[in-house]
């Protein structure tokens, strides 16, 4: 009975977070937390140098908690940062709705040799 009040548990804790699918094709270097990652929205536009490295999908695991739109940013920037992309690029985004409470993204991850502090980017909001 303790085995499966046990497994019971560790199911809802993992069930309560994002589902995130990931493919990188060619990860670089991983960055530091020192290093900017630019996070590009809908409607930014990827400077021309950037080499695509990978793309993910953030989306609602059933009972998913901490899923705003900024709280699957902070989750792409951290993963951009271990496969060494300097700009997330978000591709589609599906603001929560009768389905689901989470917003549901796609991004792309870039690695590009130009300055990150001119490129226009999405402001976090953080609170």
């Amino acid at each position: 009975m303790k085995k499966l009040a046990y497994l019971f548990c560790t199911l809802m804790l993992l069930s309560c977070s994002v589902s995130i699918q990931s493919t990188f094709e060619n990860p670089k270097k991983p960055l530091t937390i020192e290093d900017k990652v630019a996070l590009l929205d809908t409607h930014h536009s990827v400077p021309k140098d950037a080499e695509k490295i990978g793309s993910a999908h953030f989306q609602d695991s059933g009972f998913s908690t901490d899923c705003d739109f900024n709280s699957n940013l902070i989750k792409a920037r951290k993963l951009a940062r271990e496969k060494g992309a300097n700009v997330v690029k978000v591709t589609e985004k599906k603001v929560p709705d009768l389905w689901s409470t989470c917003y549901r993204i796609k991004v792309d991850f870039y690695y590009t040799t130009s300055d990150i502090n001119n490129i226009p980017q999405y402001k976090l909001q953080i609170n």
